[in-house]
């Protein structure tokens, strides 16, 4: 019933939703044009202030790539896919399928949000392979526990604030993460979505008769067919036995775990590097060898694509938006209208509309952070539950944006019709309850 109520909803998003790079484009234009015509600036000091700006956050823009980039090739390792393909013989029915792909890409993209992509994309194959399941329903309830990637350990907003010398800390300083992901706000809502989120997915589970099941024979089943690694070859060469050499790969990783046990020993925080070094040297570990771990990275590589080409647009808005002032008259529009109660509210939905025309954490807090932090400076509003506002806005609608449904589409073998329908579901379901969080907890 749930799904059927979706379709016509599906079917718009099919036929109106362009590439997210086409978004970036358009959003351009526009934040060019309500400089010129609502700040009435000089056209040739608008093209200044863009082309000036496209480099500004090459250094955010590295981080960004690496989250994904060193999630997917942790992710990517025989390890974690043995794991998994034993973990599968737990959902021997349709039902507790549904239930534990849910789990497992929840907790996933709550530590990483490219590990929970990928692992999540992986156990729903490994399901599909055991148990007679909807498929187009399984890796929807996959890509469902991406939800909570902004309320997670590599939260771009939160660890963005938390980072030294991030682009806003002259406006609002460095904001610790207890104060944003390990808040009680934010376990209380997380807590709630680890059971809301598979409960919903469990319900829309379809008839036996009206399921879409696949063969377990157009799965493919090899760990190592499924990584696209390539059979290590004979170490004829010396370059070969470099590469191929397990001592070296394993030493470098526990040398790069060793600096992060003795960081956190000196109480070292979270921040957007350390997240990154974490999954970096447990992924250079676990693949073992330094062939394999670039051959898992080419593979990465290609999912970061819209990262590399996007961020100089976001870079070049953002600095249009400030220089022209354009941020301070739409920061000066939200107060108008806005308290320090709901502004969390209103931050949320805005940035959920935001994120389908800019469907990145941080390209989003990019744009949205010279508007919406002088808004809480002059409400007095919470700066971090404004902040993580975003965070959740910008996760919320990626349940209808394809944009980072496609490394899970890639790996499943499906496209995004076949999934869009149950995401619009969850989309509304905790959509109300994030919002009621934001105002009420």
């Amino acid at each position: 019933m749930l799904n059927r109520a979706a379709k016509p909803l599906v079917k718009l998003v099919e036929r109106y939703l362009p590439d997210p790079f086409v978004f970036v484009l358009i959003l351009t234009v526009c934040v060019f044009l309500a400089a010129v015509i609502i700040e009435q600036q000089p056209v040739v000091t608008v093209v200044e202030q863009w082309g000036n700006g496209l480099w500004g956050l090459l250094t955010f823009s590295m981080q960004m790539l690496l989250v994904l980039v060193t999630g997917f090739m942790l992710a990517s390792t025989v390890f974690m896919r043995m794991l998994l393909e034993k973990l599968a013989h737990l959902g021997n029915t349709p039902g507790k399928a549904i239930l534990l792909v849910t789990l497992v890409s929840l907790s996933a993209s709550w530590i990483n949000w490219g590990f929970g992509l990928v692992v999540g994309a992986l156990f729903a194959k490994a399901l599909a392979r055991k148990t007679p399941v909807d498929y187009r329903l399984l890796v929807a309830s996959a890509y469902s526990g991406f939800l909570v990637w902004h309320g997670g350990l590599a939260g771009s907003v939160p660890l963005t604030i938390a980072t030294p010398g991030h682009f806003s800390e002259n406006q609002i300083g460095v904001i610790s993460t207890s104060d944003t992901l390990f808040s009680g706000f934010n376990i209380a809502l997380l807590c709630i979505l680890f059971i809301v989120v598979p409960l919903v997915n469990r319900l829309m589970l379809p008839s036996h008769q009206d399921s879409v099941i696949v063969s377990p024979d157009n799965l493919i089943y090899s760990i190592e067919q499924e990584q696209g690694l390539e059979q290590e070859k004979s170490n004829e060469r010396p370059a070969d036995k470099l590469e191929n050499s397990k001592i070296l790969g394993i030493l470098i990783g526990l040398l790069g775990i060793a600096y992060l046990v003795n960081y956190f020993i000196k109480d070292g925080g979270l921040n957007l590097n350390i997240v990154n070094t974490i999954f970096l040297f447990l992924a250079i570990a676990l693949h073992g060898t330094p062939k394999r771990l670039l051959q898992s990275l080419q593979q990465a590589v290609k999912g970061g694509s819209g990262i590399i080409i996007q961020f100089p647009f976001y870079a070049g808005i953002m600095a249009v938006m400030v220089q022209s002032g354009l941020a301070e008259s739409m920061s000066q529009w939200l107060i108008s209208f806005a308290s320090a109660q709901s502004l969390p509210v209103l931050t949320f939905v805005s940035a959920g509309i935001v994120n389908i025309f800019v469907p990145s954490g941080g390209g989003q807090w990019a744009v949205q952070a010279p508007v919406v932090l002088p808004a809480a400076a002059e409400l007095g509003a919470d700066i971090s539950r404004v902040a993580m506002a975003v965070a959740w806005g910008d996760a919320w609608t990626n349940l209808i944006q394809p944009f980072w449904a496609l490394p899970v589409l890639a790996i499943a073998g499906l496209k995004a019709k076949d999934i869009m329908g149950f995401c619009l579901v969850q989309l509304i379901i905790t959509g109300v309850i994030i919002a009621l969080a934001l105002r009420f907890f």
